[in-house]
C-alpha cells in the first residue's frame, strides 16, 4: 500500500473534497492546488497521475489533526468536525439532486405547455384520437432464424 492509497482512503473515509483538503494543508502552510490534489487520487496507468510523497502526506496528516482536533488555545471535538462534513456532504449531494433533476426537466418537451395565450381559440382539427388500448396492437409475427428441416436417412 502506497502512500497514495492512504490518502484516498483517508478522503473517503472522512469523506473531503478536494478544496477541504486544500483548507487542511493550508493549516500546516503547505501550499498545494485543487489540480495537483486530483493527479493525486487518479489511477496509476493515466497520463496525469501524480505519485503522493512522504512531504505532502505528513503535511496532511498534521493539517487533519489541527483541523479535526484544533489548537490549543482553540481546542475541538473532533466528532462534531466530522459529522458538520458530512451534513455539508449530504446538502451539496441535495443540490446536485435538485439541479439534475430540474436540468432533465428542461431537456424534456413539455406537451401540456403551449405557447398560445389563454384565451386564443385552438385550430380545430378534423380527426378524433382513440384512446389508447393495448388489446389493439398487434404483435409483429416472429421470423423463424432457422428453417425447420427433416432429415431422411432411410429410417422412418
Amino acid at each position: 500500500m502506497n502512500n497514495n492509497d492512504i490518502f484516498k482512503k483517508l478522503r473517503v473515509a472522512l469523506q473531503l473534497r478536494d478544496d477541504q483538503i486544500v483548507e487542511i494543508l493550508e493549516l500546516v502552510d503547505f501550499i498545494m492546488s485543487r489540480g495537483e490534489i486530483g493527479n493525486l487520487f487518479r489511477n496509476e496507468d493515466h497520463p496525469n497521475f501524480m505519485e503522493c510523497g512522504d512531504q505532502v502526506l505528513r503535511n496532511f496528516l498534521n493539517g487533519l489533526v489541527i483541523h479535526l482536533r484544533g489548537t490549543k488555545e482553540n481546542p475541538k471535538n473532533a466528532m462534531e468536525v466530522i459529522k458538520q462534513n458530512q451534513a455539508v456532504v449530504k446538502k451539496n449531494n441535495a443540490e446536485t439532486r435538485t439541479k439534475n433533476e430540474q436540468s432533465a426537466a428542461k431537456a424534456k418537451p413539455d406537451f401540456a405547455r403551449t405557447n398560445s395565450k389563454p384565451n386564443e381559440a385552438k385550430p380545430k382539427t378534423n380527426f378524433k384520437k382513440k384512446p389508447f388500448n393495448p388489446k389493439d396492437k398487434k404483435p409483429a409475427p416472429k421470423i423463424p432464424i432457422v428453417e425447420k428441416v427433416t432429415f431422411k436417412n432411410g429410417k422412418k
